[in-house]
């Protein structure tokens, strides 16, 4: 093997790049901002607790546009027994009015392009 000084220095360089955001993160003390999300809102529970609101919202949205959409079922009965209409815009933007400030930006942050706009109006922004 003629190369190998080649091929350690080629290793070495590749394995330095795809490991330098864990690099970066440890020398810098921080990882990317996590943006401030603005909730406006009368409501102090939603439909279901938030850490699985935050990892299963879609889920859920998808389930109701399901069983709306195929089973004619309207009502939601969420973790505190209420009773929601199974909406994306009459019951979750109630609350989460302001697309911009808060949808957007988590969706952003993570990378994500949900399709809910090709189907339902956006909504326009309250302050």
């Amino acid at each position: 093997m003629y190369d190998t000084g080649k091929i350690i220095t080629g290793l070495i360089i590749f394995l330095c790049l795809i490991t330098f955001p864990l690099w970066y993160d440890a020398i810098t003390g921080k990882a990317a901002t996590k943006p401030e999300l603005k909730i406006i809102t009368k409501e102090k529970q939603c439909v279901e607790a938030t850490p699985y609101m935050r990892d299963s919202h879609m889920k859920l949205l998808i389930q109701w546009r399901d069983q709306v959409v195929r089973e004619n079922k309207q009502l939601y009965k969420g973790i505190d027994g209420k009773t929601y209409t199974m909406s994306l815009t009459n019951t979750c933007l109630n609350c989460h009015s302001n697309k911009e400030q808060f949808c957007d930006q988590c969706h952003n942050y993570v990378g994500v392009a949900p399709t809910c706009w090709n189907c339902h109006i956006i909504p326009e922004e309250k302050s």
